[in-house]
């Protein structure tokens, strides 16, 4: 169901992001993502000088190479529009994630390494949809190849706790993790 009809507006601002993730021939995994931002109007830019409507005011891009477990084996980091060049000088301070596991704390990590002064904000933003694409693309694939053991594990699964569906004391826990359910026994 999409939002209700909103009140009379003008368009001003556009923020487009996509992210894809893709499986390589040599086991990684390639997980990009791009933003965008572009306005319905002209302006002045300093270093750009007059920016059209629609011309992106910022265009970043980013491809994190995984291996199955999440952790970073490769970074690439890309400007192609920015309010200011000196924007672009950060890029390289993206291989700092190079190691890092994405997971638990994710964001928190990624500050660390490139937040604030070390970094850009809209490609430091970016890794967060780049970091649910990377489970979006690899979970689903790895848990299809697993062969079925018949074992059942008292670890916790992942998902659990993560959103409304999954709180451990609502019905989809019960359905398909009841081990772990904590709910009331109806």
């Amino acid at each position: 169901m999409p939002l209700s009809p909103p009140q009379p507006r003008e368009h001003i601002h556009t923020r487009d992001v996509t992210c894809a993730g893709y499986r390589r021939e040599d086991g990684l995994w390639d997980i990009e993502g791009h933003l965008t931002d572009t306005k319905t109007y002209a302006f002045g830019n300093e270093e750009r000088g007059e920016v059209a409507p629609g011309v992106p005011v910022h265009e970043m891009w980013i491809r994190l190479t995984v291996t199955d477990t999440m952790e970073i084996k490769e970074v690439e980091a890309a400007t192609d529009f920015s309010p200011f060049s000196i924007c672009r000088e950060v890029a390289p301070n993206f291989q700092r994630l190079i190691g890092l596991r994405i997971g638990p704390g994710w964001r928190k990590k990624v500050l660390a390494q490139v937040g604030g002064v070390e970094g850009c904000t809209h490609i430091v933003e970016l890794l967060g949809p780049v970091a649910t694409t990377a489970y979006q693309t690899i979970m689903p694939i790895k848990n299809r190849e697993q062969p079925d053991t018949g074992k059942v594990s008292n670890k916790a699964p992942r998902l659990l706790n993560t959103c409304h569906a999954f709180r451990s004391d609502g019905p989809k826990t019960k359905e398909f993790w009841p081990e772990f359910y904590d709910g009331p026994e109806v």
